[in-house]
């Protein structure tokens, strides 16, 4: 069996009163079938909607989504989650972190901000936090009235740190030095309105596949330049989520249209629309593939659901409020 850790919202879902016992669950998952199974909650903790693994498999981080955000590291046991400690994530509404070797990265979406947490070499905080802010707006004054860092990730150099603004319409870059990170620019540039959410680069380092929120589409980048070669429609009148890079299959949850977009990557790197998997229930906001099967998070649907490599349900597990999914080290 496989393991996955499992960040949710609280049950009433995103920007409702948190620490209403929400917390991180782990689930089971047949690699044979794609059967989910064994559902167990354990830990407790304020809004965890994301979650990562420490490379060591011994400390699991969660954001905790709510205003004057936190970041709680806890410990695995062979009973579950032992909390180790909690600091600031730097910023208001955490929804992202990333392990960079002694450092977490932290996106914090409301405040627009960016947060650098050191970390011992066993993977307990060890200081406080470097924050950088970020200035700027869009044209849609309901989502764009400023910075919004909706997800962070190190470029295929290592030598940059990148986050996706989706208020900003930018991808902003960040050197990583031997005195932490500096800034260092603006990575990529995107169409007013277009609200950039999330990344996947490919396997080559050389082109880059960045969720547009705002406009319904996929955007195929050539990278460092930062140029865009493609823009894909993917929806109309619905939110995309998450972006995964499967070998030559790209994956997008459609939050509204409640489905997973397949598209295909040719030999150039650009993208052709191959098929929309309907999920069973609605508002996928996180997916990934373990064992070659899809699990999707189904937050408002309130379970996850494994689609086989051809769209079809293999399984659905209750689950309230899921929002990330993480296979267990």
């Amino acid at each position: 069996m496989t393991h996955l850790w499992i960040g949710t919202y609280p049950s009433a879902g995103a920007g409702t009163p948190v620490g209403l016992g929400e917390g991180v669950w782990t689930v089971e998952l047949d690699p044979a079938t794609g059967e989910l199974s064994e559902p167990r909650q354990v830990a407790t903790s304020p809004s965890p909607s994301f979650v990562a693994a420490h490379p060591n498999g011994r400390v699991v981080y969660a954001v905790n989504e709510h205003t004057d955000g936190t970041v709680t590291a806890f410990d695995v046991t062979p009973d579950g989650l032992v909390e180790r400690g909690v600091v600031p994530s730097g910023g208001d509404d955490p929804c992202h972190v990333v392990v960079d070797g002694r450092t977490l990265l932290v996106a914090n979406y409301s405040s627009g901000t960016l947060a650098a947490i050191p970390l011992d070499e066993d993977g307990a905080f060890a200081g406080d936090a470097t924050v950088f802010g970020h200035e700027g707006s869009g044209p849609n004054a309901e989502r764009q009235e400023g910075p919004h860092a909706h997800f962070v990730a190190l470029d295929p150099a290592g030598v940059h740190v990148l986050v996706v603004d989706l208020g900003t319409d930018e991808i902003r870059r960040y050197a990583r030095t031997a005195d932490g990170l500096r800034p260092d620019g603006i990575a990529a540039t995107f169409a007013p309105g277009t609200g950039p959410r999330h990344l996947a680069f490919a396997a080559d380092g050389r082109h880059a596949y960045v969720v547009g929120e705002l406009d319904n589409s996929m955007h195929v980048l050539a990278w460092p330049a930062g140029t865009e070669l493609q823009r894909v429609p993917v929806a109309t009148d619905s939110l995309l989520a998450h972006v995964l890079l499967d070998g030559d299959r790209l994956l997008v949850g459609v939050r509204g249209g409640d489905v997973i977009a397949r598209l295909s990557v040719g030999d150039d790197a650009l993208l052709t629309p191959v098929a929309d998997d309907d999920l069973p229930g609605s508002w996928p906001r996180h997916h990934e593939v373990v064992d070659g099967w899809t699990i999707v998070a189904e937050q408002i649907g309130g379970a996850l659901t494994a689609l086989g490599p051809d769209g079809s349900v293999a399984s659905r597990l209750p689950l309230p409020a899921p929002a990330c999914i993480v296979p267990i080290l």
